[in-house]
Formats: structure tokens, sequence, C-alpha cells
């Protein structure tokens, strides 16, 4: 009970004065590849559906729960691929909801044969919600029974707010290297309720390859056993973060290991296990916290599935990235 009326006062602290959010997160980063760049809409080629859920800190109850859904495709009439994703976000039980529906095109430039670029723009419509009946307040406290006054505080006009927002992002890839940088909330949209509280703009670069672990001749294949080395970078203000990670394939199992750190010191060694085919992809992964706080707050469960659909050969053929499918 203390840790849950912790994090209320924390989220009641932010109404009232000027304070700064940051994004949800997932760890299976590759996963959930529009939530990381607007570029990625429409590099499987064919139709793709992807889900995902995130538990974040699973023993406090109803702490911070995300969801995303996210489906994409490359359409040659347009030079390029279109995109559609929701996501809903919930902390404190509920008391503050964020959902997220984007729509984004990324424009298909091929350089040669073997290497291609990809340049997208997002635009979002926020929906924040606050339950105030859920919050409590200092006033509220008599010093023998608890929480059983009612409240002085004010209320705000309007407890659900709707902004516009837009992010952009690159992506550069080959045969057996990627990488691309995006910036979300370029507008950097206000979501106070009370005074201005902006979203900052968020920056995030990321580079990985794929190395073979046997010799082939020809294009690379799903059977294919490969190691996938990464590196991620996000800043969001005075917010850093580093990820190192690397992917381990041999059909049809995927596994994963991500170390994830800030400047200062450790966050969390994230261990990833997954199920793949041409058609299905299936992963599970869990941050396993390394810094003050501890485990006590038994980490992050994270779930992902893909469903990739077939679609009729094309005359000019178009190259999927080869990248990690988590």
């Amino acid at each position: 009970m203390i840790k849950k009326h912790l994090l209320i006062l924390l989220l009641t602290i932010s109404l009232g004065g000027v304070s700064y959010s940051q994004d949800p997160h997932f760890s299976q980063y590759y996963a959930n590849p529009l939530f990381l760049n607007p570029a990625f809409a429409g590099t499987a080629v064919c139709p793709r559906l992807i889900m995902n859920y995130r538990n974040q800190w699973p023993s406090i109850a109803g702490t911070y729960t995300t969801y995303s859904a996210s489906y994409d495709q490359h359409i040659e009439g347009l030079s390029g691929g279109i995109g559609v994703m929701f996501s809903a976000d919930k902390a404190g039980e509920g008391t503050l909801n964020t959902n997220m529906l984007s729509l984004l095109y990324s424009y298909k430039l091929s350089v040669n044969r073997f290497f291609s670029i990809r340049a997208a723009l997002q635009g979002t419509i926020f929906q924040k919600k606050l339950d105030w009946e859920k919050l409590t307040f200092g006033d509220q406290i008599d010093p023998k029974y608890g929480f059983i006054w009612n409240t002085q505080e004010r209320q705000p006009d309007e407890l659900t707010k709707y902004t516009p927002d837009f992010s952009a992002g690159i992506l550069a890839y080959g045969e057996s290297i990627y990488g691309g940088f995006a910036v979300h909330h370029m507008t950097e949209p206000n979501e106070g309720y009370f005074t201005i509280s902006k979203l900052p703009a968020k920056y995030t670069f990321h580079l990985g390859g794929i190395i073979d672990l046997q010799h082939r001749r020809k294009r690379r294949k799903i059977t294919d056993p490969t190691i996938s080395p990464n590196i991620l970078y996000v800043k969001q203000k005075d917010f850093e973060e580093m990820n190192y990670g690397l992917y381990f394939t041999r059909y049809p199992m995927v596994g994963g290991v991500w170390f994830r750190q800030n400047f200062y010191n450790a966050d969390a060694f994230i261990v990833l296990l997954g199920f793949q085919t041409n058609s299905f992809k299936f992963g599970y992964s869990y941050d396993l916290t390394v810094s003050k706080l501890s485990n006590a707050t038994a980490g992050a469960h994270e779930f992902s599935v893909a469903l990739q659909f077939d679609c009729k050969p094309k005359k000019k053929r178009i190259r999927a990235i080869n990248c990690p499918s988590f």
C-alpha cells in the first residue's frame, strides 16, 4: 500500500506544476518496429500485423501496463510503406491512461540492388485521461483514521485531453547491416492539465548487423543460423540510455540478451526467447533489474506476436530488410 500511495502521490505532484513525462518503454525493440522508428513501415514488404504487451514492475499491482498493435505493408504505387499503430499505456491502476493512434508513411529509395534507404513521417493523436476519483491528497489524511476527509484540491476543467503529435525517421539497410535515426514528438505537445507540461522530443539511434554462422552462396534465408550484435541509444530531455544487445538465431528458435544502462548506473539485463516461422513469430522477454531499485519490483514481462501475410509477387522485386525479429 505504501508503494501504491507513493505512485499516486507522484502522479498528483505532476498536476500542480511544470512536469515532463516520458514515453512508454519496450524491451523487444525490433518486435515493435514502428514504435522504434516509423521508417520501418513497409520493410517486411507483405502485410504484417504485430501485437505487444508489457507489464512493468508486476509486484506493484497495476503500476505500468502497456499494449501496442500495428499493421504495415509496402505499396509499390506509393513508392513506399504505410502503417497504422495503436498503443495504450495505463499507470497507477488506471489513474492515468494514455492512448495513441498513429498513421505512418515511409518513402523507399533503392540506392542499388543491395542497399536501400527509407525516410518516414508519422502523425499521432494522443488521448490522455485522468481518473480523478483514484487520486489521494495530503489534506484527506486523518492522523488516526487515515484517508477519510474530502480534498480541497481543485479538479481540472478537462480530465480528458486530445493532442496532435508528429515524428520522423530514417532507415538505411543492406544485406548484413542496418541502422536508423528517429525523432519522436518533434512539436513537443503540451500534456499539462493546469500548467504547461511538454512531452520532450525523443531521439533514437540504432545500429546492428547480421553475421552468418555457416557459409552460404545465395541470399540469406530464415533457416540460416546467425548472430546479430546491436546497439541502441535513446535521449529524451535529460534522460539518456544505452542498450547493447546480441541475438542468436537457429531456426525456428531465437535467443537474445540485452544490457540497458544510462551514463550513471546500470538498469537491467534483458533475456529473450522467441519462436519464428515464415508466417508467425512469438517472443517473451524478462527485464532483470540490476539498478539500486533492486528486483523487488519483479522487473518486467513482455510478450510479442507477429503475423506475416503472403502477397502477390511483384514485377519489380522489393528487398525486405534483414534485421532481428525481437
